[in-house]
């Protein structure tokens, strides 16, 4: 077991016996409290700082320990140590909490909360949000807005079907590939939709000595961000989060594949887990994925201004490691083309019947080693897949407690747009 004993000053006296890890916040590079929170009606809850404020440290840890110094080279343990507003609810809520972070990051987590006041920063951003006379924004959705083709997708439904209170929350890490893709669609929405700058919230975090790539808590820091603002409002609110029905299942084309397959961000179990926590904390926002059914090739054919989404696919970024050009010495950010998150984009924009004027760097799986080791891959897993064991399939990577028929049918629809993109490959070998 790692502890790790998280501050936020760096001369608060607390220690556990034993070794530990000791981080600041005042060291951790993250935005929120900088990001135009005099706008909003209200500062936000104890209950939704606690949880930003526990995402951060969860993500935190998750960056730092490197997950091939474990027993098994995965599965990690992590004592945290944090200061926090209400560490009775907390406590209260605690096994519920630990059960949500396992699920998602696949490690076992544990958590000693200890009281603290707000600080200095908060104090100050409280009174100025108080005194503040700006016209303040009056909304009634969250939507998460990473810059991937599903978000993208999920604003567009969004702007065509409702009125423009609605916020869309980003976050960004620091590296090439996430935030100039983000910035390039909020421009285009703007103009398509005549938003305000106001309509977007972007938010940077990133700890020092970050290493770890796997990074499967993201997710839940990011969505802590779009919490604490929708605490502002002191209303119930409902946060979009658009992730097509495929890749939210989570399921491994092969058994290879199991461990590190793709992350658990929009898992029913994990949005019911998630959910259960914030309705403990009496936090009001409900969860929301509307493409929970839908494959990501009917996400795009589906789309409600289609020749918008058309005109702007290139903008859009799915590519799980965007970065790995900068080793070729490249400049610009390019999708990989072979990723598991690129050969379902292709499915899908295959799918739809949309000229794909994405850039890949390798269209045919010619690069290198790496490349033909994740065709092979996913020849294997088609080859292997079995609609009569889709029922059994769809509960590799959680429990799924209803609608089994919808689950088992958006798989076996992935599976086939997959395939259609992938049959000239699987011809010839």
């Amino acid at each position: 077991m790692i502890n790790i004993v998280y501050k936020f000053s760096n001369s608060e006296e607390y220690s556990v016996e034993g070794n530990s890890i000791t981080c600041s916040f005042e060291d951790y590079r993250y935005t929120f409290w900088k990001s135009k929170l005099e706008l909003l009606p209200e500062f936000p809850s104890n209950e939704a700082i606690d949880l930003l404020v526990i995402s951060l440290a969860v993500y935190g840890a998750d960056r730092i320990i490197k997950r091939k110094d474990s027993f098994n080279a995965w599965k990690r343990s992590i004592h945290l140590h944090l200061p926090v507003l209400n560490s009775d609810l907390l406590e209260e809520n605690v096994e519920l909490l630990k059960r949500t972070i396992n699920f998602l990051t696949g490690d076992s987590w544990e958590f000693t909360f200890r009281d603290r006041e707000l600080t200095l920063e908060e104090i100050k951003i409280r009174d100025q949000m108080r005194q503040t006379r700006i016209d303040k924004l009056d909304i009634n959705k969250l939507c998460m807005f990473s810059g991937g083709l599903d978000s993208f997708i999920g604003a567009i439904d969004l702007l065509e079907d409702e009125s423009k209170d609605i916020i869309f929350v980003s976050h960004y890490g620091g590296g090439k590939g996430t935030l100039e893709y983000q910035e390039a669609l909020r421009e285009e929405l703007i103009k398509e939709y005549s938003l305000s700058k106001d309509n977007f919230y972007s938010f940077y975090a990133a700890p020092n000595g970050g290493k770890e790539e796997t990074m499967r808590s993201r997710s839940f820091m990011f969505f802590s961000h779009a919490i604490a603002l929708a605490a502002c409002f002191k209303k119930r609110l409902e946060l979009i989060i658009p992730e097509n029905g495929y890749i939210s299942l989570n399921i491994p084309l092969t058994y290879s594949r199991t461990g590190t397959s793709s992350t658990r961000t929009t898992h029913p179990h994990y949005m019911e887990l998630f959910q259960d926590l914030l309705n403990n904390l009496g936090l009001e926002i409900t969860l929301y994925n509307p493409y929970q059914f839908k494959t990501k090739g009917e996400m795009v054919t589906e789309c409600k201004n289609k020749d918008f989404l058309s005109g702007n696919i290139i903008n859009t970024m799915s590519c799980s490691h965007p970065d790995v050009g900068r080793m070729r010495g490249e400049s610009e950010t390019q999708h990989c083309g072979t990723c598991l998150p690129c050969i379902i984009r292709r499915a899908a924009i295959n799918s739809a019947g949309i000229d794909d004027r994405t850039s890949y760097y390798d269209e045919d799986f010619s690069s290198g080693k790496t490349a033909r080791k994740n065709l092979n891959s996913y020849l294997l897993g088609l080859e292997k897949f079995d609609s009569e064991r889709a029922y059994l399939d769809i509960q590799m990577s959680g429990p799924l407690n209803s609608n089994l028929e919808q689950y088992e049918s958006i798989f076996k629809r992935g599976i086939a747009e997959l395939k259609e993109v992938l049959k000239d490959y699987h011809e010839n070998t």
